[in-house]
């Protein structure tokens, strides 16, 4: 191996991807960077100026002209952080969440045209070769969280070749997801709870009505993505009463635990509840879910009743949870 060697793959590469003209190969008016700088703002919606910085490795000023041009754009906002007065928060405003996701959709159309190319035979070979370049240069010494998704989560050191929590990223469903989470709750609860085929009906009815008729503006879902490949999810849906969002659906793959994907995405949802004007969240969950219910007393969860219920094939003891969003700090 020579610098040569490297030099000519990474011309090779950069040819690959559009990176001298991303924008255009796009359709987009935003460079490769911009376009990466919008993508880190759309999946960590509480992004300081500096950590954005020091994430992308870019020069002060050339981030600070971006995020100019952005501001001008009416894409993103700028006020100060909720950790250090000195420090400018960014954070994309809905014509920058909708341009995010267009850029995201088309990134999406343009990879998979490419994967097109590849043999099913060869894809295989190609993702090891990628997995291998990454740990190689990568650093490697990512420590998982131990947030416990489920009995499979890790607290202590990883490997070279383990998934870091930064590989990890939170989006909107692409075509196909809601299907995928039908899926991985039946199967998953079937192999870990013994749950019967109602329970799959009664997500396929959840995953429909939201499908069917859902409000954008005051409902979400979050699918987490890791490798290409989604391993999470949660729901944000509107409850019977005014005012209250109910979570739905958490799931975390069993060979992505240990991440702290979970406390993302309920993370995730608990802010865009407060931020949509939701006065409180509600779930319903049932006592054998341990993990899941951790994470929601990490973030204020209160629970409020409980009641015994023969559902799903087995004998479990339902929960009502509540999170009062007026009294929780932010």
């Amino acid at each position: 191996m020579t610098v040569q060697d490297i030099r000519s793959f990474n011309r090779f590469y950069t040819n690959v991807i559009g990176a001298l003209d991303y924008g255009r190969r796009l359709y987009a008016p935003y460079t490769l960077t911009e376009s990466r700088v919008l993508y880190e703002l759309a999946h960590a919606p509480r992004t300081d100026a500096a950590d954005l910085r020091a994430q992308l490795h870019l020069d002060a000023g050339y981030l600070t002209r971006i995020l100019n041009k952005f501001e001008d754009d009416g894409l993103v906002e700028r006020g100060p952080s909720e950790t250090d007065p000195r420090r400018r928060r960014i954070t994309l405003t809905a014509p920058g969440r909708e341009a995010a996701a267009l850029l995201d959709e088309r990134a999406r159309e343009t990879v998979g045209a490419m994967l097109d190319t590849v043999r099913a035979e060869d894809r295989p070979r190609l993702a090891q070769a990628m997995r291998t370049v990454r740990t190689i240069l990568g650093d490697g010494d990512g420590d998982g969280d131990g947030d416990g998704d489920g009995d499979g989560g890790s607290e202590g050191g990883r490997d070279r070749d383990a998934p870091r929590p930064e590989d990890v990223v939170l989006r909107e469903p692409a075509p196909g997801d809601l299907g995928w989470i039908v899926q991985r709750n039946a199967a998953l609860y079937a192999a870990e709870y013994g749950f019967d085929a109602d329970y799959e009906a009664l997500v396929a009815r959840i995953v429909a009505d939201y499908g069917e008729d859902h409000d954008p503006h005051l409902e979400r879902t979050w699918i987490a993505e890791l490798d290409g490949r989604p391993v999470g999810c949660v729901m944000c849906v509107r409850d019977d009463a005014p005012g209250v969002a109910r979570l739905r659906l958490l799931l975390v793959e069993p060979d992505a635990r240990g991440l702290g994907i979970g406390d993302r995405l309920v993370g995730a949802l608990v802010d865009f509840a407060r931020e949509t004007g939701y006065r409180e969240i509600v779930l319903w969950t049932n006592d054998i879910l341990g993990a899941a219910r951790r994470i929601y007393q990490r973030h204020g969860f209160v629970l409020v009743a409980e009641k015994p219920h023969h559902s799903f094939g087995q004998d479990l003891t339902g929960q009502d949870w509540r999170l009062d969003l007026h009294a929780t700090p932010g």
